[in-house]
């Protein structure tokens, strides 16, 4: 070789060297330089998306560990467009094996793949079992290895992929579905539990790079789940009091029916019972089934005039100021006259000489417009509403509770013959939960402890407990004392449908009319009970309100015997051995509310 040659052969290596060199040091500049992170995200653009994952939702148990809400695995189906080879076998396998229509399969399995057309949904919900005979769907004579998001084998399916997901699941299908609430396909809670605590059972959803080819699925990163929550609700007291109380509704013929369990020294809800209730697995059904404002759990979004058991809440007022004692007279005329109006018993007759306690026992509205009229006045008589809770939200935690309507002194619209029918409960309404917090501070020396319906919660691998609450107290220890033994004497005073032999209970029952806009109708009422038990160390607070009932109009006939099979029951499933002294309950034959 000349030599002249060999020189500029050696040129020539040290250029591509020198230049091989340039490159690689670009390269490594382009990767670690400030321009890398945008190379990389335009990278990423062209094969990956952004997308956001929903972490798998908060398990719902009630108090016992039972699963009230839970997760399943559905599917979502559809098809890798560039991997189709026979889109009528494939819409002939969905229409006959999930149920899909044909023509819309079709119509979409042929769509041309493109950049902008990659993916497409054919089916979606699917349960697993049809996914299985998907996967076994086999018409053809050739096969082919199936990765974990294909749908079947058959090469004739080729292109058709199943995406397994998580959908919200009640296996108890309806059971405290007034309490729980559901969760529709977008993730939302609406009602009850699922709505209040909604951010907490979501959790936090992850912003991550996914594949934007559907084959790569798989490669979904795991997000940490949602909160779990337990419940204060018992499950087989629950599932009692529902049944109790359909049973009542269909004995009594009344439109609807609420009840609630309560413990009365936690404010622990152990049942809450409402109609109509619906299979929460089917909430697309809601419209249907909660028609015309229907509210969806009575014991925190209706409000209704409470009738007698009001007078409780009277008859503590005056007692609490000192003004009267259980043993104060009071020689019952059958009427009273107030603000232009007559107040008149619940049965149109006088009683005659009568105590405070005897007032209670019988259930006398010509007494109770007294106590408001004389002994509190309007501005004492309002206080004390406000500080009972009535007008104000109880702080339970379930969405959708309203507040009731309490007008006084001093509001447009309220002159003071609204004091007289105040005091039996007509003209003021309340919730069923604002009575049961109410009556609490009759066994709390005096203070209400606020109901709540989690017991705790879990997350990230700890359990908090939820401590009870105290939401005031609006008498004192003493008076709460002295009204525990008065209304336990008025059951015991006289006879009837509520007794639960061997147990002592306190308790009133409520007739109220329901109003119109015409005036207040005495053939339709709302009848309900409020009491609880054993008055020596109370473990339970009940209280049941039935509708318009068609068979009677009296609480004492319809809602009294709800109460007592209620509490028939529950003292065995609370394991509450019976008193031994030989006192019954029976229930106050006292009608309730309404001239």
């Amino acid at each position: 070789m000349p030599r002249e040659h060999f020189w500029r052969y050696l040129v020539m290596a040290g250029a591509f060297a020198i230049f091989g060199a340039l490159i690689l040091v670009k390269t490594y500049a382009i990767q670690s330089g400030p321009q890398a992170e945008v190379f990389l995200r335009q990278g990423e653009l062209h094969s990956r998306e952004q997308t956001e994952i929903q972490p798998p939702r908060g398990i719902i148990y009630d108090r016992n560990g039972n699963i009230l809400a839970g997760n399943r695995t559905v599917y979502e189906i559809g098809v890798d467009l560039a991997s189709v080879r026979n889109p009528q076998a494939i819409a002939l396998a969905l229409s006959a094996l999930v149920g899909a229509d044909y023509n819309t399969v079709l119509e979409r399995a042929s769509i041309p793949a493109s950049p902008n057309a990659v993916y497409v949904v054919l089916a979606n919900y699917v349960l697993p079992e049809k996914v299985a005979l998907l996967k076994s769907y086999d018409v053809s004579e050739e096969a082919e290895s199936m990765d974990s998001t294909d749908c079947s084998n058959d090469a004739a399916l080729t292109g058709l992929l199943c995406e397994p997901k998580l959908v919200r699941s009640y296996p108890e299908r309806d059971l405290a579905s007034n309490v729980l609430g559901f969760v529709n396909h977008e993730s939302l809670g609406y009602f009850g539990v699922e709505q209040q605590y909604q951010s907490l059972l979501a959790g936090e959803p992850e912003k991550v790079w996914l594949p934007i080819s559907p084959v790569r699925v798989q490669e979904r990163p795991e997000v940490p789940p949602g909160a779990s929550i337990v419940l204060t609700i018992d499950r087989e007291i629950q599932a009692m009091v529902e049944d109790t109380l359909d049973a009542h509704l269909a004995r009594t013929g009344a439109e609807s029916g609420t009840a609630v369990v309560m413990d009365p020294k936690t404010g622990e809800i152990l049942a809450m019972a409402s109609t109509p209730r619906m299979d929460l697995n089917e909430f697309q059904n809601y419209g249907d089934i909660y028609t015309n404002e229907v509210p969806y759990n009575r014991a925190v979004s209706e409000i209704y005039e409470p009738g007698s058991i009001f007078k409780v809440i009277t008859a503590a007022a005056a007692i609490d100021t000192g003004e009267v004692t259980p043993e104060t007279p009071f020689p019952d005329p059958g009427f009273y006259n107030i603000g232009g109006i007559t107040i008149r018993n619940w049965n149109n007759r006088a009683w005659g000489d009568q105590t405070v306690q005897g007032c209670m026992q019988h259930s006398l509205n010509v007494c109770m417009a007294w106590l408001g009229d004389v002994k509190l006045g309007p501005t004492l008589f309002y206080e004390y509403v406000d500080r009972f809770g009535f007008g104000h939200s109880t702080g339970i935690d379930l969405a959708g509770e309203q507040l009731g309507t309490v007008k006084r002194e001093g509001v447009p619209g309220w002159t003071y013959s609204d004091l007289g029918t105040n005091t039996f409960g007509q003209g003021i309404a309340v919730t069923p939960i604002q009575m049961v917090m109410a009556v609490s501070a009759f066994i709390n020396d005096g203070q209400m402890v606020m109901p709540h319906i989690v017991k705790s919660v879990i997350q990230d691998g700890s359990q908090y407990n939820v401590s009870p609450q105290f939401a005031g107290q609006p008498i004192s220890a003493e008076t709460a004392r002295t009204m525990n033994e008065m209304l336990a004497q008025s059951l015991e005073g006289e006879s009837s449908l509520a007794m639960v032999p061997g147990y002592r209970l306190a308790g009133k029952t409520g007739t109220a009319q329901i109003p119109s806009p015409t005036g207040y109708d005495e053939n339709q009422t709302n009848t309900s009970f409020i009491g609880w038990g054993p008055v020596e160390n109370p473990r339970f607070i009940v209280f049941v309100w039935l509708e318009r009932p068609a068979t009677s109009t009296w609480a004492s006939e319809v809602a009294a015997p709800l109460f007592a099979d209620i509490v028939e029951r529950l003292v065995v499933l609370q394991a509450i051995p019976p008193n031994y002294n030989g006192i019954g309950t029976v229930s106050n034959t006292g009608q309730g509310g309404q001239q």
